[in-house]
C-alpha cells in the first residue's frame, strides 16, 4: 500500500509501438495541486485519460487511497470520487446553466435523468447544484441560457459540473485554454479556493496558473517525468529548460 494519495507505479502505454507513457512513476498527495506540464506531444492528455478511467494503460498499477483502481471503468472512478474536466468543454448549449449542473448531481446521486421540471423541485438536488454555482461564481447565471455565455463562463460551469460529483480527485485538463486574461484570473482565484479542499491533478500550459496553483509540478517528455518538484525548483531546473527549448535532455 502506497503513501500517496493517488499513486502510479510503473504506467506505460503505447499506440503503435510509440510510447505515449512511458513507464510513469508519480505519487499526488492528499489536498495538494499537482501540475503535469510539457510540450507538445508529451503523452499528458493521455496521461489524464488513463487516471479517469476513459483509457486503459498497458501496465503497470493506479492506486487512490491504497485501493488498485487500474482496470476499474470511469463510471466506477466516478463512483470512488474522481472527476474530469476537458480540453473542450462538455455542457449542453440548449439547457440552463443550472440545469447542466442538475445533471452532473443526479449522475453522482444514481438518479435516472428525469424531466428538469421535477429535479428543479426536490431540494437534495437542486441545493448542492445551486453551492457549486456559487463555488464558481455563476450564481447570479442559474437560470440562463448556457450556449450564449463567454467561454471563460463556459469553462467555469464545467468545473462548477465537476464538482457536482464532491470529486476527492479532481483531474483538470487544461482549464485556461482559450480564455483572455480576465477569465483566466477568474479561473485561478476559483481553483485556488478549493486548494486543500480537493486533490487536484492540473495539466496546463498557461505557466502564470501553474505556478500560481501548484504544490508541486511534474515534468512530462515523450512521455516519461523528468523532473517532480516545487514550482521555485522546476522553474530552475536545467533539464526543465532545456526540454522546453528542444534541446537533448539528461536523463
Amino acid at each position: 500500500m502506497s503513501d500517496g494519495f493517488l499513486q502510479l507505479t510503473d504506467v506505460h502505454k503505447s499506440f503503435g509501438g510509440v510510447a505515449a507513457t512511458d513507464h510513469i512513476d508519480l505519487s499526488v498527495t492528499a489536498g495538494e495541486v499537482h501540475a503535469i506540464i510539457g510540450p507538445n506531444g508529451a503523452g499528458k492528455t493521455t496521461l489524464i485519460s488513463q487516471l479517469a478511467g476513459e483509457l486503459r494503460p498497458d501496465g503497470g498499477r493506479i492506486e487512490l487511497q491504497g485501493r488498485d483502481i487500474t482496470n476499474l471503468s470511469a463510471a466506477a472512478r466516478s463512483h470512488l470520487g474522481v472527476a474530469r474536466s476537458f480540453q473542450i468543454t462538455s455542457i449542453i448549449h440548449e439547457l440552463s446553466v443550472l440545469d447542466n449542473v442538475l445533471l452532473a448531481v443526479q449522475a453522482h446521486a444514481g438518479h435516472s435523468f428525469r424531466f428538469f421540471g421535477s429535479a428543479r423541485r426536490e431540494a437534495r438536488l437542486v441545493e448542492p447544484a445551486r453551492a457549486t454555482l456559487a463555488q464558481v461564481g455563476l450564481a447570479d447565471y442559474a437560470d440562463h441560457p448556457a450556449g450564449p455565455m463567454s467561454h471563460g463562463a463556459h469553462r467555469q460551469l464545467e468545473i462548477a459540473m465537476a464538482l457536482a460529483s464532491q470529486p476527492r480527485l479532481l483531474l483538470l485538463d487544461e482549464p485556461m485554454a482559450g480564455i483572455g486574461p480576465d477569465e483566466g484570473q477568474r479561473m485561478i482565484d476559483i481553483l485556488g479556493a478549493l486548494k486543500g479542499q480537493t486533490t487536484m491533478l492540473l495539466i496546463e500550459h498557461d505557466m502564470d496558473a501553474v505556478f500560481a496553483l501548484a504544490d508541486r509540478i511534474s515534468v512530462l517528455v515523450y512521455g516519461r517525468i523528468i523532473a517532480t518538484d516545487t514550482p521555485a525548483a522546476i522553474r530552475n531546473d536545467e533539464n526543465v529548460r532545456r526540454a522546453y527549448l528542444g534541446e537533448p535532455v539528461e536523463c
